[in-house]
């Protein structure tokens, strides 16, 4: 087996512990919450009898061990359980909610990585003077804000004082493509905010890491304009911890948007999320927690495989 392909490998099966461990972590966690999910579900008036018989329904009798394995084994065929609250399918609507996230973080990410990118290549052009210290502080200011009140902010302004974009980001899929555009403008412009000053601070910070090199120096020599060595030379060379803070950033578009959705009503799977979290829907949150830990997980391991693909340090580490 080559170097490559078993980095690789060793890469994935390491991916796929991480889940499992996830997956007891979350099974866990949703286990030792307070309160009866039967009394939950039930409400107070319920007889012990009822109480009962609910709780034989749904396996609460069982040892932990065994009603995780069932559960496990569930995920594993495709089967996610049913919702307790309303008794539907959680992979069915789940499936929707899901794809409404990803349309909303496909939209964040197609503005945010490239202008990192060149927000933290003009960074280093001008290093130490005004551009760079312009942006450097603004996105300094994005990341200190909390995103609640960026959304808040953006919300009052925007479409409340001027009405530029509609305040709830509602999308159904009879909308066409530039009404989707116009709802999800606002929840986009936060997203984008949030994670644009990690990704052009950490591109910045690499860049300028791989200018003391020997190398650039002499590209410096032969009289090779700044930008040409730092976008040339400099930037190629970078581009290991870029690729791993960039999909650190694409797995937070995705996992970490409960707080934006839930400011601008959004349907996707953060809201459906805090919905099922306050119905006490013990297998809407195993399900949602353990996709969250797939996806964060799995774009890790595509940041580790590209950063194994590009250095060849990593591929030959001896």
């Amino acid at each position: 087996m080559s170097p490559i392909l078993k980095l690789v490998v060793q890469r994935l099966a390491l991916g796929v512990l991480l889940l499992l461990a996830a997956s007891v972590l979350i099974f866990v966690g949703t286990e030792i919450l307070p309160g009866d999910v039967a009394s939950a579900i039930l409400g107070q008036g319920a007889t012990e009898q009822a109480l009962a018989n609910l709780r034989i329904e749904l396996g609460l009798n069982d040892p932990p061990v065994t009603r995780y394995f069932n559960w496990l084994f569930g995920v594993l065929q495709g089967d996610l359980g049913v919702s307790l609250s309303n008794r539907r399918d959680i992979a069915e609507a789940m499936s929707v909610r899901l794809s409404n996230t990803l349309f909303l973080a496909f939209w964040a990410a197609i503005i945010a990585v490239p202008l990192a990118i060149l927000l933290g290549l003009v960074a280093v052009r001008y290093e130490g003077r005004w551009p760079d210290k312009v942006v450097s502080g603004a996105t300094l200011a994005t990341i200190s804000i909390p995103e609640f009140l960026l959304g808040y902010i953006a919300m009052y302004f925007l479409a409340v004082q001027y009405r530029i974009f509609p305040s709830v980001a509602n999308i159904n899929a009879s909308m066409s493509l530039g009404d989707k555009l116009n709802a999800i403008a606002l929840p986009v412009l936060v997203l984008v905010l949030v994670v644009l000053g990690h990704m052009m601070r950490m591109t910045r910070a690499a860049i300028l890491n791989v200018m003391q090199s020997a190398y650039v120096e002499t590209a410096e020599l032969k009289g090779l304009r700044s930008f040409t060595i730092i976008w040339r030379h400099a930037f190629p060379n970078a581009i290991a911890p870029v690729v791993n803070v960039v999909m650190i950033n694409l797995a937070y578009l995705v996992v970490g948007v409960v707080v934006v959705e839930v400011v601008f009503v959004y349907p996707g799977m953060g809201q459906y999320l805090v919905d099922h979290v306050a119905k006490r829907d013990i297998p809407v949150v195993q399900a949602c927690g353990l996709v969250f830990a797939a996806v964060y997980i799995g774009l890790n391991l595509v940041a580790d495989i590209v950063s194994i693909l590009a250095n060849p340090r990593l591929r030959h580490p001896k």
